[in-house]
């Protein structure tokens, strides 16, 4: 099974990070892929990859929530370097994309960045996760405006079956499902059909976003049984099932995991 989208990086999981890929493995969940989120958490996030070399892939972006007034090419210095010097090191660009929910002061930057970052992803063949939350019509605005559309995943989607007809007409676009479909008040379980099992790919987004029956607590990539066992159940398949669909859409999507 893989998450295709955990931070286990991250402070939260300190100071024995390894701990939490390992309960994943023995969970079942063997494959995992580190988004970066911005110039400070590349290390972390590289020396965790580094213990766990055969079961973590990395990307390498641009967070939108970190986007600010400054300079956009000192924004996006450290990407450019690393795609420069270790372009076989990412599998991905990501996690890039739109975020006005906390603030909309830098909403014109983080679609110069987005355009950027999807750009560089374009030229280099490599797919895009993407965040967006509260800036769909400005993702699809950047989107439009590119002369060639990589592959990607809607990371953490959560908007209706109109959505995703707007994304898919866009281009080769997957859909990343975690613990909010597990939530009591979420719809996203009535936007599942419209997805379908080929274009689902499986994600926790550690730390957050722990499903049932662990909501409220530090969530990690072990946790994503449960929400495959429940977008399986939703679907009127087996988890058997929807595992061997979504790995095969993961690989798909991210080649470079073999």
């Amino acid at each position: 099974m893989i998450d295709t989208h955990t931070h286990l990086y991250l402070e939260e999981f300190a100071p024995d990070h390894g701990a939490a890929v390992e309960r994943a493995i023995a969970a079942g969940v063997d494959t995992m892929i580190f988004p970066n989120v911005d110039a400070s958490t590349l290390q972390p996030m590289r020396q965790l990859h580094a213990l766990y070399p055969g079961n973590t892939f990395m990307a390498i972006g641009h967070h939108p929530t970190e986007v600010n007034g400054d300079d956009i090419d000192t924004q996006l210095k450290y990407v450019v370097d690393e795609l420069a010097n270790h372009p076989d090191d990412y599998v991905a660009i990501g996690e890039i994309g739109i975020d006005l929910y906390w603030d909309k002061q830098y909403r014109e930057q983080q679609m110069e960045v987005l355009r950027r970052q999807m750009s560089m992803a374009a030229e280099r063949e490599l797919p895009v996760i993407i965040h967006c939350r509260d800036g769909l019509d400005e993702v699809l605005e950047v989107i439009d405006s590119l002369d060639k559309v990589p592959a990607g995943v809607f990371h953490s989607f959560g908007g209706t079956a109109d959505d995703v007809e707007r994304i898919r007409r866009r281009g080769d676009f997957y859909f990343g499902i975690n613990g909010i479909v597990t939530f009591k008040n979420s719809r996203l379980r009535e936007v599942l059909p419209a997805i379908g099992a080929e274009r689902i790919l499986l994600e926790t987004d550690s730390p957050y976003l722990a499903p049932v029956p662990n909501r409220g607590k530090r969530n990690e990539s072990a946790f994503m049984i449960h929400t495959a066992s429940y977008v399986a159940s939703t679907l009127g398949i087996t988890t058997g099932q929807l595992d061997e669909i979504t790995t095969a859409s993961a690989r798909a999507l991210f080649p470079r995991i073999g």
